[in-house]
């Protein structure tokens, strides 16, 4: 996730450009800012590059997927759906609107599994939000199918997959909304922020609207005199954040997914000379953004003594089964279900009663997918670094 490696002149010079005009927020001075809207041309050069109508720039991936869910009207008392395999804040951007999510199963692809989604959808189930987990493509066509026939909208987390494709079509067009992220660790990096996409006029509006304390945005009107159709909260992204954007867009294809491609080929090819070694599956290699390989050992004893190799070496790869931020059986919070509020709310109701719980055993096949597997971090700069990684896996291999 490489955006930072490659930082230079062009994010100086637009980030110049905004402390030139000292106007630092994306809303009004018009005369001071002398048509300086960083934010703005961030969000039409990104709608641009997905091929959507309607892109907003938000403060993190978190607010995206809040703002999203706010927007498609999900709150207390609906559920939604997700997958046990995903960054913590998939999940606590739904608590956060009220609402209880419910997790699901994950398939060789690492992402949702279509064929599970049934089983966990109730009459409460207001979204369903797949993640884009490490680069690669959800069988995004199968999730939206089932979730038009069960008339349920889908929300597309692609914080791990900015620049992906799926047959040419951009990750994160497929559902009614598509949420990217843009922290100091992604493909493409503000330090902090996000971005919602959607080609729906009318969840574009209600989420501008909600994430700026419900501005409606009249044009006609100062701000400040503007009305509001409801509340809102402020999930606003600054001048900084989107002059960053702007000059990393334009390295995104060329610069920096060019060569994470590269790099993930490199490794892969060694990977794929050993008889024990699998790889996830992906629904179209081509539009992976390689930013990382992740391949499957036959049984989580092989998979830590490959790993315990690789370590020893100075060059571990992640094992997803045991990271705290990522996987569900993990997640310690959430199992023991813990609270800051004395109510113990969002776990707990008003009166005490259980409000939701989640055994730590209900998720077997994502246990079973994720104790065999391998990752491997790809960045862009790794000429020198590759060499290891290829002599730690030709050792770990004669491990097996």
């Amino acid at each position: 996730m490489p955006g930072y490696e490659i930082i230079g002149e062009e994010e100086q010079q637009e980030i110049l450009d905004v402390l030139a005009s000292k106007t630092l927020f994306r809303y009004e001075f018009h005369e001071q800012r002398r048509g300086v809207y960083k934010v703005e041309a961030f969000e039409k050069a990104f709608a641009d590059y997905c091929g959507v109508k309607h892109a907003l720039a938000v403060s993190s991936a978190t607010a995206a997927l809040r703002v999203a869910l706010a927007a498609l009207g999900v709150g207390p008392g609906d559920e939604v759906v997700t997958q046990g395999f995903t960054f913590v804040a998939t999940w606590e951007a739904v608590f956060e609107s009220g609402a209880v999510p419910v997790f699901a199963e994950i398939d060789d692809t690492l992402c949702l599994d279509p064929a599970d989604i049934e089983n966990r959808v109730s009459p409460r189930t207001k979204a369903i939000i797949p993640v884009h987990m490490c680069g690669g493509q959800a069988k995004i066509k199968q999730i939206v199918e089932v979730a038009d026939r069960l008339n349920i909208p889908v929300i597309e987390d692609t914080a791990q997959a900015c620049g992906g494709r799926l047959h040419g079509r951009a990750l994160g067009t497929f559902g009614r909304m598509g949420t990217f992220s843009f922290d100091a660790v992604k493909t493409l990096t503000t330090g902090e922020g996000g971005m919602i996409i959607t080609n729906d006029k009318d969840l574009f509006v209600r989420s501008s609207e909600f994430h700026d304390h419900g501005h409606d945005h009249d044009p006609n009107v100062g701000r400040g005199l503007e009305k509001r159709n409801f509340i809102g909260f402020n999930y606003r992204m600054m001048e900084l954040q989107g002059a960053l954007g702007l000059a990393q867009l334009r390295k995104l294809d060329d610069q920096i997914l060019q060569r994470q491609r590269q790099n993930k080929a490199r490794i892969k090819g060694v990977l794929s000379g050993i008889d024990q070694v699998t790889f996830r599956h992906s629904p179209d290699e081509d539009g992976d953004i390689g930013s990382f390989i992740t391949f499957f050992l036959p049984n989580e004893e092989k998979a830590r003594a490959f790993n315990k190799v690789l370590t020893e070496e100075g060059c571990p790869a992640v094992s997803w089964f045991e990271n705290p931020w990522h996987y569900y059986g993990q997640w310690e919070h959430l199992l023991a279900s813990k609270s800051c509020l004395p109510s113990g709310y969002p776990f707990k109701t008003e009166d005490g009663q259980d409000r939701c719980n989640y055994p730590v055993s209900s998720l077997p096949e994502t246990a079973r997918i994720l104790s065999r597997s391998l990752t491997i971090p790809i960045n862009i700069h790794m000429d020198q670094e590759i060499p290891r990684i290829i002599q730690a896996i030709q050792k770990a291999a004669l491990a097996l």
